[in-house]
């Protein structure tokens, strides 16, 4: 098949952070690169001469030949704005074939992986072309736009920087591995495209009520901050300041301000009360969500719709599905008051209607909490549609069981699944301490609920605390290694596999061209590679693993700072990778079964689906859940169970 290559520079008054239906309103298509296989690389200038050049032309209109970008959804997105054709499925993507295998989505910084000698000063300048040509220029300037009339010298910079990437990504394509570009990770790829294009339908009055009402009660806290401070203070916004504050007034010094330090802070019974609300009003102005609302309002189509939302093998190692622009999987979880369950669903749905009138002031003591509670309910069906949403059960306990051979833990999912079998949280206490189901109290059931979350990754006492620690309970340190060596003990298949996982990603690095098979994993390294196959015969990818001192260490993205650098890894951090990976490849392989069954999917958060479907059809919770635990070949003997509910409003259930 002939392969086009192919990158465009654009232009648009409106910014591409506020997402590309935004965007591409008005957008501008200025150059168009482009290179027929290994043939010359060609700019078109539509600046210039705004007709299409023959071969291009004759290339995008044959069925024979695959469009490579990077960054696919970007050129396929703007190329559709302005009326180019594109209808069909010979897209491929090298950003998306990058982050199947481990690699850094960024096309500067994959070239800087691959050594393809591009230079710093000339990527500068290439950034500075791209700030110069394809964005409206400071208000402040005569010239509003610069164009190769204004700038002549630098626009033929300007071409000549549009051909390289068309040269680096046709480079990167060939070095690139493509282990992961199999005929079912290609059918999700394009599953992936169409949910993007589809969009997730969102309540853009109540995202612009929120932006307002969030905007008054900081209003309303910054004016009581100066109150109770005396006008010393205008904002617990300023974390110095603030924190400056408290040593010069109250001798109280906070190693910082985040929500960890703040909470336990507030559990000191001697806090003087103004010291209490000042740090309520902290916690309350740092709640992130507005954000998401700001998003709503910007982003949405004219449609009432976000697109853009999702990054195809985002997740770096795992090949989850990560977080754009609205940032899904990053939703907060709902808190109001310490309601519980149906009564802070109930509070939810009348703040939503409060803020909607504008009188949540009026009715909710903590209008940012109310708000960062009810964000999910942005994304609403349109009228006419419902939401139909379900989640894999405890995917990922369910998937460490399996992968190690933990027997006791994976007949315990299938009993409960049947209705025969206890509570797997009390399980795991009566296991751990050898007490009779029946004896487990509900402080028992939480400690088996924190150790099944903290533990199963080789997490110790510090990781089990700080799990404790989310959930409002402070143990004493010596209780808490009781708890983790008697978790660990009752759960010996799981901690032999960590250390089984580690020696064999250990020997197939020191050990090139060989295969070593642990459970239902296989590791081996070729090149310069660690892989480890996976039951469904996706690999997990680890650039030039190193082995030093008996530590394994490979080259990644840090998943903090997002430089691509050595990162080092050990046996419980690969199986959680593992564990991940598994878990997505279940949701992944059962999502074009639920499209061809009429579940048009819009959004997946973690092992969660959510599909818009007629009202009133015949698409149901317990038909999505069916579908979703139907498995694969691959997965016998995994105790798959999904629990979903229907609703107009997304909701944490």
């Amino acid at each position: 098949m002939t392969c086009l290559f192919v990158d465009l520079e654009t232009f648009s008054a409106n910014p591409i952070s506020d997402g590309l239906a935004a965007y591409v309103r008005g957008v501008e298509v200025m150059l168009f690169a482009y290179a027929i296989d290994d043939g010359p690389v060609y700019v078109w200038d539509r600046t210039a001469d705004m007709q299409m050049p023959h071969a291009l032309g004759q290339a995008l209109a044959s069925p024979d030949t695959a469009v490579i970008a990077h960054n696919y959804q970007f050129e396929r997105t703007v190329l559709r704005a302005v009326g180019f054709p594109v209808n069909d499925w010979r897209w491929h993507c090298t950003m998306a074939q990058a982050l199947a295998h481990g690699l850094p989505g960024g096309l500067e910084k994959l070239s800087a992986v691959f050594k393809l000698g591009e230079g710093e000063a000339k990527l500068t300048d290439g950034r500075r072309l791209v700030q110069l040509f394809c964005k409206p220029r400071p208000k402040s300037m005569k010239v509003r736009r610069a164009t190769r009339e204004t700038h002549p010298q630098d626009w033929a910079k300007f071409v000549e920087y549009c051909a390289s990437d068309v040269e680096a990504m046709r480079v990167l394509h060939r070095k690139m591995p493509t282990w992961n570009l199999s005929a079912i990770e290609r059918r999700l790829f394009e599953l992936d495209c169409t949910i993007n294009e589809r969009g997730v339908p969102v309540d853009v009055e109540f995202a612009r009520a929120a932006v307002d009402a969030i905007a008054r009660e900081q209003k309303r806290l910054g004016e009581r901050t100066v109150e109770i401070t005396e006008d010393e203070l205008d904002s617990t916004r300023r974390v110095t300041a603030f924190r400056e504050y408290l040593v010069e007034h109250y001798d109280i010094d906070l190693p910082n301000m985040r929500a960890g330090t703040v909470e336990k802070t507030l559990l000191s019974a001697d806090l003087p009360e103004e010291v209490r609300e000042l740090l309520l009003i902290r916690s309350q102005v740092s709640l992130t969500s507005s954000k998401k609302y700001d998003v709503v309002v910007r982003a949405a189509g004219h449609d009432r719709r976000l697109r853009g939302t999702l990054q195809y093998c985002g997740a770096a190692r795992t090949g989850r599905w990560a977080g754009r622009l609205f940032q899904p999987q990053n939703l907060p979880r709902p808190y109001y008051m310490g309601l519980k369950k149906a009564a802070l669903q109930r509070a939810i749905d009348q703040g939503i209607q409060a803020i909607c009138w504008g009188v949540e002031a009026e009715l909710f003591d903590d209008v940012m909490s109310l708000a960062s509670s009810a964000v999910r309910g942005v994304i609403r069906a349109p009228a006419g549609s419902k939401l139909v949403v379900a989640d894999l059960a405890n995917i990922e306990g369910r998937v460490l069981a399996w992968l190690a051979g933990e027997r006791w833990k994976v007949e315990a999912f299938k009993a409960y699944d049947a209705g025969t079998g206890p509570d797997l949280y009390r399980l795991a206490y009566s296991r751990s301490f050898g007490v009779p189901i029946d004896a487990v109290d509900d402080a028992g059931r939480f400690i088996g609920k924190v150790q099944e979350l903290a533990l199963g990754y080789q997490g110790a006492a510090g990781a089990f605390g700080s799990m404790a620690a989310l959930y409002g309970a402070v143990l004493p340190e010596d209780e808490i290694l009781r708890i983790v060596q008697a978790w660990r003990r009752a759960n010996s298949a799981i901690v032999s596999f960590w250390y089984e996982v580690q020696r064999a990603a250990i020997a197939a690095t020191l050990n090139r061209g060989e295969v070593f098979t642990v459970g239902r994993l296989q590791f081996d390294r070729v090149g310069a590679w660690l892989r480890i196959r996976l039951p469904s015969g996706r690999y997990l990818c680890y650039p030039s693993p190193l082995v030093n001192d008996g530590k394994l260490s490979f080259m990644g993205v840090n998943p903090y700072t997002k430089v691509f650098q050595r990162l080092k890894t050990y046996g419980g951090k690969l199986v959680e990778n593992c564990t991940q990976a598994v878990a997505r490849d279940v949701l992944a392989h059962a999502m074009p079964r639920v499209e061809a069954a009429g579940y048009a999917i819009v959004l997946t958060v973690h092992d969660e689906v959510l599909t818009e479907v007629p009202d009133g059809g015949p698409h149901t919770a317990p038909g999505l859940c069916e579908l979703l635990t139907a498995g694969e070949s691959w997965t016998d003997g995994l105790p798959l169970a999904a629990a979903g509910f229907e609703t107009i409003r997304y909701r944490k259930d």
